[in-house]
């Protein structure tokens, strides 16, 4: 059987390696599993066993993905500026002007 203790601490090393992941890469990677192991780590420092805690990350970390994601899409979305060049790519073309990338 694991303490008390150790499953807080385990929680709040969690708990930090997925709050510095989420603030080196920005793009709300691990922001639910942030939540899930808060749940987790309240469960613990309330006694809970630990196929409790886990079983509340879980279920956590996923509402958390499912109930977040559509407004991450939108939001990172609405973001991007869709232009035509995707329309040009991998299609045949004239050149009628000179190109000259050194040319100021």
């Amino acid at each position: 059987m694991i303490p008390p203790s150790g499953t807080i601490a385990f929680w709040v090393v969690a708990l930090v390696v997925f709050l510095i992941v989420e603030a080196v890469t920005a793009g709300l990677v691990s922001i639910w599993f942030v939540f899930g192991s808060l749940v987790a780590l309240i469960c613990a420092a309330l006694g809970a066993a630990v196929w409790l805690q886990i079983f509340w990350f879980v279920i956590v970390s996923v509402a958390t993905l499912v109930l977040t994601r559509p407004l991450v899409k939108r939001y990172v979305d609405s973001r991007s500026v869709a232009t035509n060049a995707d329309r040009s790519i991998g299609r045949a073309a004239v050149v009628t002007e000179r190109i000259d990338n050194l040319a100021a």
